[in-house]
């Protein structure tokens, strides 16, 4: 099952994968750090990544995560990362996005145009009526493509997340599936 955008492809990780995403989270650790929750050392070992892969299929599987790999269409390298995770369906049917892109290929518009292929995903194959996403006020490239695909800041969620230590803001955005026109 493949996803494709003009510059990417987007596809459910498989165990093979497990190196290059390793290779992926080591290279980009410095960036990714300031807005994700403390991670131990085996986090970058392509063991982690392996078991992390099997259990991101088993989820899937279970309708509890959805864990896709951004990968280059000209040389089919693993670039990045997009999610849906926290799954509540029922009364609910919603789930939270997160996503990360290797510094090499920031500011080419490809998060932007994946984060609008996963909703799609999201939307019309996987049956979600909203989807949410939480991030840091200082970081306005990733609110940039909230916003710039649809979604809606609807928030502030006060010292939400623990990252390193120290409690941090989020401002909450979401979309829902009748913000998206189907023409």
């Amino acid at each position: 099952m493949y996803y494709r955008g003009s510059q990417f492809f987007i596809r459910p990780y498989v165990l093979e994968d497990a190196d290059a995403l390793s290779d992926l989270m080591v290279r980009n650790r410095e960036l990714f750090d300031p807005f994700t929750p403390t991670r131990n050392e085996s986090y970058y070992t392509a063991a982690e990544q392996r078991k992390n892969i099997e259990l991101w299929t088993q989820a899937r599987e279970a309708d509890e995560r959805y864990s896709f790999g951004i990968f280059a269409a000209a040389t089919d390298q693993l670039i990045g990362d997009i999610s849906l995770f926290e799954v509540a369906r029922g009364p609910l049917q919603k789930c939270m996005l997160g996503y990360c892109l290797d510094m090499l290929h920031n500011g080419k518009g490809i998060v932007s145009e994946a984060v609008r292929v996963i909703v799609d995903f999201a939307f019309e194959e996987a049956g979600f009526h909203r989807i949410e996403a939480g991030v840091q006020p200082r970081n306005r490239g990733s609110i940039r493509v909230l916003e710039k695909a649809g979604f809606q800041r609807e928030g502030l969620a006060r010292k939400n997340v623990k990252i390193h230590g120290e409690w941090q803001d989020h401002y909450i955005y979401a979309i829902l599936e009748e913000d998206i026109r189907r023409d």
